[in-house]
């Protein structure tokens, strides 16, 4: 009886897999794309050697993460790449490790880096108007890590959108949530130190201004120059607050 259905969840796991498998190929090749409408449930039975209850199963769980989008009564088409459900999915698989958060900066200096050249050479005034407004944005929450966190995420998220290129937006996207996490998190780490806020605000500056100037290499130097100063900074206030914290306990301990 066990190796019964053991068997049979073996084939429901094998039929999942070609349904899945057929969406992915047919929309890799091209035969379908975003808005096309899907041949009848009865149709991709037959195509697929599948059962009907398998299909609908698999077809609502690929509606769940936004593949297809069903709608009752019209058939199922093919859905629009929906960012949110895919920094859901990331999101929750990352957290799940223990060095996710540190992985996901890696990939972030990584996505930026060839972004930021891409976008020196694709930027329409568009692009540099959003970035500019960003920067701004972030001159103006300095003092508010919330906001200052988010705002510092969009101006980054502004760059890499400025490139151009769909997969590094769609990449970046996928790490979305962490990364507005990262940025809030360092912005309470760094809160109330003057020479901090300065440092961060003038190297926002200067990658701002290699964009405007169109020169890759530039804007690639600059952004990794920004992308250690902002660590250093973090290592220095982490340092501070725990020898503040430090001389305190010894304060009140000697008088206890």
């Amino acid at each position: 009886m066990a190796e019964e259905t053991t068997r049979g969840k073996g084939e429901e796991l094998r039929g999942a897999e070609k349904v899945f498998g057929y969406f992915r190929d047919q929309v890799l090749s091209g035969a379908l794309s975003p808005g096309d409408r899907l041949p009848s449930e009865r149709e991709l039975s037959l195509t697929l050697g599948v059962g009907r209850p398998l299909l609908r199963e698999v077809m609502r769980s690929l509606n769940m993460l936004g593949v297809l989008d069903i709608r009752h009564g019209k058939g199922a088409f093919i859905a629009r790449a929906n960012f949110g459900m895919l920094s859901d999915f990331f999101t929750f698989y990352l957290a799940q490790e223990q060095s996710a958060l540190d992985d996901v900066m890696q990939a972030r200096i990584a996505i930026e880096c060839q972004a930021i050249r891409l976008a020196c050479e694709r930027a329409t005034d568009a692009d540099i108007s959003r970035i500019e407004t960003c920067f701004t944005q972030l001159t103006e929450t300095v003092d508010d890590p919330e906001l200052g966190g988010r705002s510092d995420y969009e101006f980054h998220i502004a760059i890499v959108e400025a490139s151009h290129s769909q997969t590094l937006i769609t990449l970046y996207h996928a790490i979305s949530n962490m990364l507005l996490k990262s940025h809030v998190e360092r912005r309470r780490t760094t809160a109330n130190a003057p020479e901090i806020i300065e440092s961060h605000i003038d190297s926002h500056r200067q990658v701002f201004l290699a964009i405007v100037e169109g020169d890759g290499d530039l804007a690639h130097q600059r952004l990794r120059e920004h992308f250690a100063i902002g660590d250093e900074l973090r290592r220095r206030s982490i340092i501070a607050a725990h020898t503040k914290g430090s001389a305190s306990t010894y304060s009140t301990d000697k008088y206890k």
